[in-house]
This record gives C-alpha cells, sequence and structure tokens, in this order.
C-alpha cells in the first residue's frame, strides 16, 4: 500500500473527504488546491491560482474547477462534486471514486460501470501552468468524455457575483480555447492533446458555497462562469491530458510535458519524502536572480522572520545549500537596504520587524555548521558582523541596546513578535514588549557569534569588545528572566512582568550559546516539558493560565483570541527537542522519537503530505490555519536530521 493513499470507504465519505486537502505548486507562487474529492470548500482553492502582478499583491483564481463527465451508450456520469448553498451537494462524483493515491503526483481512480478511469495531476516547475492526464484504463464500449470549466477571474480574497460586465467572449486555439472575463486578467488557455469540440454554451452556476469559510465566519457563497464544454471520444488505453494556463502551448507537446513534469517530481513515500515535498513548495523565484520562501499556503507571502527560521530546515536539513545561497543573497539585499533606510528592492516583508536581524544570523549560524566557518566568513561574516554592529548602533527604529546589555523593543503599539495577533482595535492581544525574552536570547547568541568570529580572523579588539557586551548580557538576562519558579518571565517592561507559562523561553535553551546554566536550562526545559508540550508542538500558553483559550475555530475574532493563547505550534517543537539533546544527551532519544510519531501522523490529514499552521491546544489536536506551514515543515526536517545524525553516530 502506497504511504499517501486513501481507500473507497474514505474518499465516499464526504465528512472525512472534505477535511483532506492536497496542494500542488510551480515556483512563481502559483499554485492547484482543492480537496482530495475536488470539491472545493474555501475561497483560496481553485485549479488555476496564479499572482497577477499588474493588477495587485495577490493570487488570483482563474480556473476554479473542471468537472469531468463520462458519457456511455447515451448516459451521462459526472465525476465532479460540488457544494451549493443549504449544503447541497450536485453532482455526487465521489460515489464513483474507487481509490486516492499520491505516489509522486496526486491520482484519483473513478468507476463507473464498466468504465475505469485515472486522473493524473501535476504543476509545471516553471510556468503557470495545470496539467491533468486522463486516462481510460478500461471500458467495454464506446466512451466520450465531457469536460465544463468553472471559471471565477477574482483575487483569492473576494468571490465572483453574476454579472453581466463579465465577457462572453472567448477565442479558438489549438485543440481548446482562451478567454478572459475581465480587463487586466491574463487570457485563460484551456487546451487538450486531442482534438475536441467545444460547444458554446454560457451559463451561470449560482451559489456555490465554501464550507470552510463559513466555519470561519466569512461569507462563503459565489457564482461561477462556465462557457460551455468540450467533448472528444477515448478509447481503452488512451490517455488525453488537459492543460490550463496563462500562456498557449504546442498540444503535441502535452503528453511529453505530463510525463517530464511527472518524472521530476520527489516520491512521497515515507514520512521524510513528504516532508521534502513540502519544503520544496515553498520555493519561489521572482528572477534568475531572486529566490524567496513563501512562509505558507495558500494565504501567506515572504515574510522576513518566517524566511530566517525556516530558512535551515528548508535548505540545509536537506543537503541544498545553493538553494539556502541562493534565498540567503536575496536577503541580504534587503538586509542591506534596510540598515541603509533605503526602500526594499526585494519582495520580502515585515524586515522591519525588531529580531528578524537576530534571526538573520542564527541561520547563517547553522549555515555555518554545515560549511564551515571558513566558507560562512567569505560569504557571510561582514553581514552578520555589520547587523550586530547596526544593533549596537542604537540604528534599527525599534531595537535599543541598554546599558545593561539587553535590548528592549516597544511592542504595546503593534506586535513587534512571532505573536502578532491584534484585536478589532489593531493592538496586540498578547501585548509582549519591553525587555522580550526570546528577543534577548538571541541577542546573546548573535553576541557570542560576533565574538567568535572576531577572534577566528585575528580581531582581537572587537573580539573583546563582543565578549565584554555579551557577559553583560548574560548577567542581566539572568537577573531580568529568571524567577524563583525555575522558569523565564515572557517579557519584562519597567517592573512589570509577565508570569505566564509561554514557550519563547525555550530559546534561550536551544540556542548554540545560551545565557544560562546548565542546572538553568534543565529547569526551563522541565517546565516547557510538564506544561506545553503536546504531541503536535508546544503550546504557546500554559493550560494553567486564566487567559488558556487552545481551541482555534469560530469566526474572525473569536480565532485571534485563541490564536497564541494556548494553541500548538510545530516549529517551536524543533527547539524544544533541540533543548532536550543539548540538556539530556541521547537518553532523551526515545522520547523524542515518540514525539516525532504525532507529526508522520498528520501526513493524512488537513493537507496531504505536509503540516498546517498550528493545532488546537487541547485533544483532539485538531489542525487548524494556513494548510502547509513553512516554519512547521522546516524544524520538523531539522530534527530529523540531527536525530537521525544522533542515530547514525551511535551505530557507528
Amino acid at each position: 500500500m502506497s504511504y499517501l493513499k486513501l481507500e473507497k470507504a474514505l474518499m465516499t465519505n464526504l465528512d472525512v473527504s472534505m477535511r483532506r486537502e492536497i496542494l500542488r505548486t510551480n515556483r512563481s507562487g502559483a499554485y492547484s488546491c482543492s480537496t482530495v474529492v475536488d470539491c472545493n470548500t474555501r475561497k483560496y482553492h481553485g485549479l488555476l491560482v496564479v499572482p497577477v502582478p499588474e493588477l495587485d499583491d495577490e493570487n488570483h483564481v482563474l480556473l476554479s474547477s473542471l468537472d469531468c463527465t463520462v458519457i456511455q451508450h447515451g448516459a451521462e456520469f459526472n465525476l465532479a462534486v460540488h457544494r451549493y448553498q443549504g449544503g447541497v451537494y450536485y453532482p455526487n462524483g465521489h460515489k464513483y471514486i474507487r481509490e486516492f493515491d499520491c505516489p509522486q503526483v496526486p491520482t484519483t481512480l473513478y468507476r463507473v460501470g464498466g468504465v475505469v478511469l485515472k486522473k493524473e495531476i501535476v504543476f509545471q516547475h516553471y510556468e503557470d501552468r495545470i496539467l491533468i492526464r486522463y486516462t481510460l484504463v478500461d471500458a467495454h464500449s464506446a466512451t466520450t468524455l465531457r469536460f465544463r470549466p468553472f471559471l471565477a477571474f477574482r483575487s483569492v480574497r473576494q468571490f465572483t457575483r453574476e454579472n453581466a460586465s463579465a465577457s462572453r467572449e472567448y477565442t479558438t486555439v489549438e485543440n481548446g480555447i482562451k478567454a478572459c472575463m475581465y480587463e487586466g486578467y491574463p487570457d485563460l488557455h484551456m487546451q487538450f492533446s486531442k482534438k475536441n469540440e467545444f460547444v458554446f454554451s454560457p451559463d451561470w452556476y449560482r451559489g456555490l458555497e465554501y464550507i470552510k469559510e463559513q466555519e470561519r465566519g466569512y461569507a462563503s457563497n459565489e457564482d461561477l462562469y462556465v462557457p460551455g464544454y468540450f467533448e472528444m471520444p477515448i478509447k481503452k488505453g488512451e490517455s488525453i491530458v488537459f492543460a490550463a494556463s496563462t500562456k498557449n502551448i504546442r498540444t503535441s507537446t502535452l503528453k511529453k510535458l505530463f510525463e517530464k513534469e511527472a518524472a521530476e517530481r520527489s516520491p512521497r513515500d515515507n514520512f521524510y519524502h513528504c516532508l521534502v515535498n513540502a519544503a520544496h513548495q515553498f520555493h519561489n523565484r521572482e528572477s534568475d536572480k531572486e529566490r524567496y520562501l513563501l512562509a505558507g499556503y495558500p494565504w501567506f507571502k515572504c515574510r522576513a522572520r518566517d524566511t530566517f527560521i525556516a530558512l535551515p530546515g528548508l535548505t540545509l536539513a536537506i543537503g541544498e545549500i545553493d538553494y539556502f545561497e541562493l534565498v540567503m543573497d536575496t536577503a541580504a539585499r534587503g538586509l542591506r537596504e534596510f540598515m541603509a533606510g533605503k526602500p526594499l528592492s526585494v519582495k520580502i516583508y515585515e524586515m522591519e520587524h525588531p529580531d528578524v536581524m537576530l534571526w538573520a544570523v542564527w541561520a547563517i549560524q547553522h549555515y555555518a555548521h554545515e560549511v564551515g566557518t571558513e566558507k560562512m566568513m567569505a560569504r557571510y561574516g561582514k553581514l552578520a558582523k555589520d547587523m550586530i554592529n547596526f544593533i549596537l548602533a542604537g540604528k534599527h527604529p525599534n531595537l535599543r541596546v541598554d546599558g545593561n546589555g539587553l535590548v528592549y523593543s516597544n511592542g504595546l503599539d503593534k506586535p513587534v513578535t512571532w505573536m502578532n495577533s491584534t484585536n478589532q482595535w489593531g493592538q496586540p492581544i498578547v501585548p509582549r514588549t519591553g525587555y522580550i525574552v526570546e528577543f534577548n536570547a538571541l541577542w546573546y547568541n548573535a553576541l557570542r557569534l560576533g565574538e567568535y568570529l572576531s577572534a577566528s580572523e585575528g580581531n582581537e579588539d572587537n573580539s573583546k569588545m563582543f565578549g565584554e557586551i555579551a557577559d553583560k548580557c548574560q548577567k542581566a538576562f539572568v537577573g531580568t528572566f529568571l524567577n524563583e519558579h525555575g522558569y523565564l518571565f515572557d517579557y519584562v517592561d519597567n517592573g512589570t512582568v509577565s508570569w505566564e507559562v509561554r514557550p519563547n523561553q525555550i530559546f534561550a535553551v536551544a540556542l548554540d550559546y545560551s545565557p544560562l546554566s546548565p542546572v538553568q536550562q534543565k529547569g526551563v526545559l522541565d517546565v516547557c516539558t510538564r506544561e506545553l508540550v503536546t504531541p503536535k508542538g508546544l503550546r504557546s500558553l500554559s493550560p494553567k493560565s486564566g487567559n488558556y483559550n487552545p481551541v482555534y475555530k469560530g469566526p474572525q475574532t473569536q480565532r485571534d483570541y485563541a490564536y497564541h493563547q494556548g494553541t500548538a505550534w510545530p516549529w517551536l517543537a524543533g527547539f524544544y527537542m533541540e533543548a532536550c539533546l543539548k540538556v539530556y544527551k541521547r537518553s532523551r532519544i526515545s522520547y523524542l522519537e515518540r514525539l516525532m510519531v504525532g507529526y508522520e501522523e498528520e501526513m493524512m490529514y488537513h493537507a496531504m503530505g505536509t503540516l498546517p499552521e498550528l493545532f488546537d491546544g487541547n485533544p483532539p489536536f485538531h489542525g487548524r490555519g494556513a494548510i502547509s506551514f513553512a516554519m512547521n515543515v522546516a524544524e520538523i526536517l531539522r530534527i530529523s536530521r540531527m536525530l537521525e545524525q544522533i542515530s547514525f553516530d551511535r551505530n557507528k
């Protein structure tokens, strides 16, 4: 049995199959996403979703779905599934599904009487083009396929409504048509590898309903435009490839193109390979000289903090040093522009957040672990020291170094940390401000790295300067954050302390350079183990807190107040497991291996083969938020690599 496989009983049960999503991406930020039964449940779902930079910085759904109907002896069997207003499903094509599998590309097998039809989907790597191959595996009589495209031409944040402004015009192209509903959009080319008949029969399908939007308290209905349908015969053993793209293509190349693209996909035959495949889905190429990491799908763009936290796990942990360098080189340009006070020429958001440079130093530190100090120094050593000196010089707009060596940030007016949820007035729900624990742990780590790098290149004066500030910072860190109960305050500001047990303290243990003694590290780790660890990550807040709110569901406001108040995050577990290895060495390996099982279980839920943004903090720990989240995939990959190396060393 394949790793990602769903049998008939699961596929035909919509309560189960509608909760499982499948994601396909390319490197431009375009994607294809739906449930495993191809019934869209989000406004972000679509068969072809692409950026349209001429309009805005959002993705746009061009082709929402493609209905396939099998015709035999005059009888029609529509394999599609749509949900309409009032919870009505029509047609009910899921009842014909025999299995879903994803060995390399998502594959669905349908059976209608004596007809067995296989559907395989792949997204072309460097073009905004979705490819679907239909193969008639078995048939006992003449068979015809009919394809009906559902067009949207809208932003992923909006809905389409029936209107008179939408253009009904289309142009015939090789084995298909092209159409564009509104000015400013690119043409949508819909072509087949085989000659076909297109029947122009324009109509609006009204009241399609997206259940995930309903659950999230948003508007959930839209109308979709269908220009007509394509029809063609198919013989037993024959394959037909459909392509939807913003560009025209020679249809004689479609079959070979599909085979080529499918062959290039990494197999998803185990937990590790699924995560590697997911890691590649975050890759984004704007030009030959620019590479990015998207923070997550389906709605996140490239964010600075997410980039640097995810970078080691998504690249170094899977042996892709070259992609680390491509992304870091792009980000370095943005960092330099920020330090120079210039507008950013790179498409990285939130570069101004105060901990971004500290995480960039951390990422560079991991690059050194992989390639050696000498190579790191040659490529990024100056950048690392320049960022540290930029902060020391008081040039950062919201990160100052106080006389005690600690860094201070104002987080009262707007969120400055990863805990960035806001209320209806735009104020932080978790107002972390002043001396923030992970900022200062990262700062101490950066100072010690600066000390080491300066000594490595023979600059004793600089090394001494960094060391003296680090000594001062270490003393103040312990005095400021460590409390009598053995854990760390989350933030301290002018005498006000946050007693809530939160996971941000774990960084002070996990980082290469810790300001805590071994005994203090163990104390912090043990508190996190008792109050924060779940099978799906570290809780963002201890259940002992009066503010504990662990279930992330409902309308936007309800979700905002739960976002960082007890929900569990896998990426934090990466640092927790690293801290365990640091404090308890090999004695905790079996415990960590058991923890990893919780993430492998998720390969069959939420989005198949990847990890979602967060989980509820209480059993049964439902996955929530974005269906694929870069930092989570990255940290589980990084820890997998770490555990693998330890196991290898142990077995030598």
